[in-house]
């Protein structure tokens, strides 16, 4: 079976010590997709098990498959950013390698996207977890729907389906990867969520402790910041900055009234107060203007990214030529 020169759909699937489960997945999305014009590419974060042999026999097998290697691990939001580069398809789907997300779900969320969203995110309704997954991911899921006015259920799962428009317009780094329907909306992009059939885990032990909810709410605050106020940093350190140095002024101009009419104000905890809160706001206030000259000075940020090897499919020809030889 030859390639198709250009895939209409791309699988990208990062992952990490998931040899025992690469078969069977491969083996589920075959029978999902059966011989559509799509690709399937692989994104071994660095693994030291097995994967890079599993995945080097799944692509002699399927021409179809395509394997981006990392030299070492660097973290799912990396692969995914390097997935993203190296797709062709016009639509582009993101599912785990463990087997808990459901390839045969694939058709449903593109064809959510046919409806004219964007980003289709899949929502694990009866997710097979133990409850100490389960509890702090739906407080994340809830703080996150009341910080970013984004009324998503289960922002952290991977099961999406984008257009190419899309992952495009997003960059990737750091824990971003847990809040990139958060980014598209932000940015414009119509997101929906539809519930998506979730499985136990098969194989192998999950890659993430509960140290990934602490670091995706400070991430959060991070797209917060970025998104409003990224361009206009003056409007959240002025307001900060008007806040404290006038409620100072007040402060000082009453110990004035009362310093005037002759009572000692010097040792009065009142006045060390105004005072901070007047330095502080000058300081909000200049910490704004600077982030307005810095802001005008590098409004696109050039991004370096980690060295990674793409594997491509060897052709029917070169491997008659290699056969040859031997």
């Amino acid at each position: 079976m030859q390639q198709p020169i250009c895939p209409w759909l791309s699988l990208v699937i990062p992952l990490y010590n998931e040899a025992e489960s690469l078969r069977s997945l491969h083996l589920v999305i075959q029978e999902a997709l059966g011989d559509g014009e799509y690709e399937v590419v692989f994104v071994d974060d660095g693994s030291i098990d097995s994967s890079p042999a599993a995945l080097e026999e799944i692509q002699r097998r399927d021409r179809r498959v395509r394997v981006i290697r990392f030299a070492r691990n660097f973290g799912k939001a990396e692969a995914l950013a390097a997935g993203f580069r190296e797709t062709r398809g016009q639509v582009i789907v993101t599912l785990d390698a463990d087997l808990q997300d459901d390839p045969r779900e694939i058709p449903r969320l593109v064809r959510e996207l046919a409806k004219g969203y964007d980003l289709v995110n899949g929502w694990k309704a009866d997710r097979q977890d133990p409850w100490t997954k389960r509890l702090p991911s739906r407080v994340f899921n809830a703080f996150t729907s009341f910080v970013s006015g984004v009324p998503l259920r289960d922002v952290n799962s991977g099961f999406k389906a984008y257009r190419r428009e899309v992952v495009e317009a997003l960059r990737v780094y750091g824990e971003m990867h847990r809040l990139l329907p958060i980014l598209a909306h932000w940015k414009g992009f119509r997101v929906t969520e539809i519930a998506v059939r979730h499985h136990r885990r098969r194989f192998g032990s999950s890659k993430y402790g509960s140290s990934r909810f602490v670091a995706g709410a400070l991430d959060l605050l991070t797209v917060v910041y970025l998104t409003r106020f990224g361009r206009k940093p003056l409007h959240l350190f002025g307001a900060m900055g008007g806040i404290s140095l006038t409620t100072g002024l007040l402060l000082n101009l009453y110990l004035t009234l009362v310093w005037l009419s002759g009572e000692p104000i010097g040792t009065r905890p009142l006045l060390q107060l105004g005072v901070l809160l007047m330095v502080t706001g000058v300081q909000f206030l200049t910490l704004g203007l600077l982030g307005e000259m810095l802001t005008l000075g590098s409004l696109e940020t050039k991004t370096s990214g980690h060295r990674y090897q793409v594997i491509e499919p060897r052709s029917a020809a070169a491997e008659e030529v290699e056969a040859a030889r031997r």
